[in-house]
C-alpha cells in the first residue's frame, strides 16, 4: 500500500467515525429588551450602559455579565449590614434540605453526561458459556442409526461493538446532557436564591414585629398613665365613671395587641429555623427592634438586557431550549442509515482439555448497515414531537424573560411609591401625636371629653403602626428586587458546556 493510499484510507475512516450533524443549528430565542426600565424609583440607582449603543437583546444575551458592585456576588445579604442576618444566611446553603434535593439532582445530571459520553466508545465484554445438549430420540427426522450421546460446548468469547456517529445523534445526545446539567445547575442556584430571599423576608418581618412589639409596649405604658390620670380625676370629682371605663378598655385592647404580636414573631422564627435546617426549639433570635427611620440600601438595576445574564431561572429556561434543539437533530438522524462495527474473538471447544488449542480459536468481524424503509410515520411523528417541545421550551424562555422584566418593574414602582408614602406617613404620624397631646391637655383642662382623647390615641397608634408597616413593605420590596435581579449571580457561573 502506498503512502498516499494509506493517508486517504485514514482520512476516510476519520470522516466516517466523526460523521456529520443533521438537524437545525441552535439560535437562542430572541426577546426584545427595552432600553431602560419604565419605573425608576429613588431607591434604585441606574448604572451606566453596560453595552454599546444600538445593542439589542439578541446580540447581548450571553455576553460576559458585569454584576453591580452594590450587590455582593453570592453574599448579597451583606448589603443590609445586619450581623444576625449575616450569621443566618450562610446556613441555608449548608443545611437546607430543599437545596440538598437540588444538589442531588445536579449530581444525577452530571452523572448522566458520563452515561451518554460512553456511547462515543466501543462496548467490550464477554459472555462465557458452558453447555451440554442431547437430542431426543423421538424428534422429527431423527436418524436412529446414528449415535446420540449428547454434545458439549464451551465458549470463551471477547466481543466488541461500536456504532459510528454518522449523523451526529450521539454527539447531540451528549450535548443535550450537558445542557440539561447546566439547566439543573441554574435551577439549583435559583432555588438557593429563593431560599435566601425567603429567609431575609422572614428575618426582616421578624424585626418589624420587634418594632411593633416595642410600639405596643410603649403604648401600654402610655395608656396605663392615662388610666391613672383619669382615675385620679374621677376620684376628685372632675371626671365621670365612663371616662375611667373608656381608659380601661383602651388599655386592655392595647395589651391584647401587644400579646398577639408574639404569635407572628414566633412563627417567623420557626420558619427561619426550618430554612437553615434546624428544629425550631434550637433557634432563638434576640429581640432587636428596627428603627422606623431605617433606610433600605440602594440597589442598582443595570439595563434590562443585562437581566438576561443575571437571572438563573432565565439561564435554565434558555439551556432547556437549547436541549430541545438537540432533540430535533436526534430525531432527524433517525431518517438516515446507521453503521455498526461488530467484532468477536474467542475460544470454543467441546472439551475443556482442547479449549486452548490453536484450532479452537474463533472470530468474526464486519460492519453492519441498517436502514428503515417503512415505520408507519413513527420517525416523522417523533420529529414533529421534538419540534413542538422545542417551540414549547422557547416560549417558556420568552415568558420567563417577560416575567422577569415585570418583576423588576413591580418592585421598582413599589420602592418609589413607598418612599413617597414613608415621607407622607411620617408627617401624618407627627400630626397625630401632636393632636393626641393637644386633646389630652384639653381634657385635663376640662375643655374636651375623654372620648376625644380616646379617638386621638387610636388615630396616633394607627399612624405609628402604618409607619412600621411601610418600613416592612420597603424592606420586602428591596429584598425582592435583589432576588429578581439575580442576587449578584451571572451566567458565567454555569458549568462549562
Amino acid at each position: 500500500m502506498t503512502t498516499r493510499t494509506l493517508q486517504f484510507t485514514l482520512c476516510t475512516t476519520a470522516l466516517l467515525i466523526a460523521g456529520c450533524q443533521v438537524g437545525p443549528r441552535y439560535v437562542a430565542p430572541n426577546v426584545p429588551a427595552p432600553p431602560a426600565y419604565k419605573e425608576a424609583g429613588p431607591n434604585v440607582a441606574p448604572v451606566a450602559a453596560e453595552e454599546g449603543p444600538g445593542t439589542s437583546a439578541s446580540n447581548t444575551t450571553w455576553q460576559q455579565a458585569k454584576p453591580s458592585e452594590a450587590i455582593p456576588r453570592g453574599a448579597w445579604w451583606t448589603i443590609f449590614n445586619d450581623p444576625e442576618l449575616n450569621k443566618l444566611e450562610p446556613q441555608v446553603e449548608t443545611a437546607n434540605q430543599t437545596l440538598a434535593q437540588a444538589d442531588a439532582n445536579l449530581t444525577a445530571a452530571r452523572a448522566e453526561i458520563r452515561v451518554r459520553n460512553a456511547d462515543r466508545f466501543p462496548t467490550i465484554g464477554t459472555a462465557t458459556n458452558v453447555s451440554g445438549e442431547r437430542y431426543s430420540d423421538t424428534r422429527p427426522y431423527f436418524n436412529p442409526t446414528g449415535p446420540n450421546n449428547g454434545v458439549a460446548d464451551i465458549q470463551l468469547p471477547l466481543e466488541a461493538s461500536y456504532e459510528v456517529d454518522l449523523w451526529g445523534a450521539i454527539h447531540r445526545n451528549i450535548a443535550a446532557g450537558r445542557e440539561e446539567a447546566q439547566a439543573t445547575a441554574a435551577d439549583r442556584q435559583n432555588i438557593l436564591l429563593s431560599l435566601q430571599a425567603e429567609l431575609a423576608l422572614d428575618y426582616f418581618n421578624l424585626r418589624i414585629d420587634d418594632s411593633t412589639q416595642k410600639l405596643l409596649n410603649d403604648t401600654v405604658s402610655q395608656y396605663q398613665n392615662a388610666l391613672r390620670i383619669t382615675t385620679n380625676r374621677y376620684q376628685g370629682g372632675l371626671a365621670v365613671k365612663s371616662d375611667v371605663t373608656q381608659a380601661e378598655t383602651q388599655l386592655e385592647a392595647a395589651r391584647v395587641e401587644a400579646s398577639d404580636i408574639g404569635i407572628e414573631r414566633a412563627q417567623y422564627e420557626h420558619a427561619i429555623a426550618n430554612l437553615i435546617g434546624q428544629a425550631p426549639a434550637s433557634l432563638s433570635i434576640p429581640y432587636a427592634p428596627m428603627p422606623v427611620d431605617t433606610q433600605p440600601p440602594v440597589i442598582p438595576t443595570g439595563l434590562p438586557s443585562s437581566l438576561l445574564q443575571r437571572r438563573p431561572d432565565i439561564a435554565a429556561a434558555e439551556r432547556r431550549a437549547a436541549e430541545g434543539n438537540e432533540a430535533i437533530g436526534i430525531a432527524q438522524s433517525a431518517f438516515y442509515p446507521s453503521l455498526d462495527f461488530n467484532a468477536a474473538v474467542g475460544l470454543e471447544s467441546t472439551a475443556l482439555t482442547s479449549l486452548f488449542n490453536p484450532s479452537s480459536v474463533v472470530y468474526s468481524l464486519g460492519p453492519g448497515l441498517a436502514e428503515t424503509f417503512f415505520d408507519a410515520g413513527r420517525r416523522r411523528g417523533l420529529k414533529q414531537e421534538a419540534v413542538a417541545v422545542f417551540n414549547r421550551d422557547s416560549a417558556a424562555y420568552k415568558q420567563t424573560v417577560l416575567t422577569a422584566f415585570q418583576q423588576v418593574e413591580d418592585n421598582l414602582v413599589a420602592l418609589r411609591v413607598l418612599q413617597q408614602e414613608a415621607t407622607q406617613q411620617h408627617a401624618a404620624t407627627a400630626s397625630a401625636r401632636e393632636s393626641e397631646r393637644i386633646f389630652n391637655n384639653r381634657y385635663v383642662g376640662g375643655v374636651d371629653t375623654y372620648l376625644q382623647v380616646i379617638t386621638a390615641q387610636t388615630t396616633a397608634l394607627n399612624n405609628e403602626r402604618n409607619d412600621i408597616d411601610i418600613l416592612r413593605r420597603r424592606m420586602d420590596a428591596t429584598v425582592l428586587l435583589i432576588k429578581v435581579l439575580g442576587g449578584g449571580w451571572d451566567r458565567s457561573q454555569l458549568p462549562p458546556s
